[in-house]
């Protein structure tokens, strides 16, 4: 009797190519973009470096897949969009900090924005992620004048706000607590996001 061949990723497709993922999240973590390699990562995941190049066929890939798979956590930013858009820069602002708080979710947003600081390779992908991943659904959401502008200028200013508090941890930064900081940036975020802007 014929065995029926069924079409797409086999199970353990997918379980190798999670295993790398998280391997190589696990490297962007401790090692940074510039200290991760092909061999180091797929040493850690248990498999010939062949097939890392396989699934993702370089570090460049490897690391836009990994922002992907959650080393940037859109669908937790997306999810905030949602209700009346006089109160969303409130509630993205207190999603992405909260999840910058995230033992386990902080890590990785931190490793995928060292690695772009660091490297221009890592930052050009960071980069080209923010805008169709991030700016672009926002700005639809959005639905106003200049909505990628906006949505650009939100998604800098908190990139910028977390970097001088997680990344470079400066004191009286991180001496806010979670309900201060985000009092405190929400309504900057707004006025990008709905407010009367000088563009063209």
């Amino acid at each position: 009797m014929e065995t029926e061949t069924k079409s797409g990723r086999r199970p353990g497709n997918t379980q190798t190519r999670e295993a790398i993922l998280e391997a190589a999240m696990t490297s962007f973590i401790e090692h940074g973009y510039g200290g991760t390699t092909i061999r180091g990562v797929a040493r850690a995941a248990g498999v010939d470096p062949a097939l890392v190049m396989h699934f993702f066929g370089n570090k460049d890939g490897l690391f836009g897949e990994s922002i992907r798979n959650g080393g940037m956590p859109i669908r937790q930013l997306v999810e905030s969009f949602d209700g009346d858009l006089e109160t969303l820069g409130e509630r993205l602002t207190a999603r992405y900090f909260t999840l910058w708080e995230d033992p386990e979710i902080g890590p990785r947003i931190k490793a995928v924005v060292v690695s772009a600081a660091t490297s221009p390779a890592a930052a050009g992908i960071l980069k080209d992620f923010m805008i169709h991943e991030l700016a672009g659904p926002l700005g639809k959401h959005l639905g106003s004048d200049h909505p990628q502008q906006r949505a650009l200028l939100a998604a800098s200013q908190l990139m910028g706000i977390v970097f001088a508090r997680y990344v470079i941890q400066i004191e009286i930064m991180t001496a806010l607590t979670l309900e201060e900081i985000v009092a405190c940036v929400a309504p900057s975020i707004q006025r990008f996001l709905t407010g009367d802007l000088p563009l063209r």
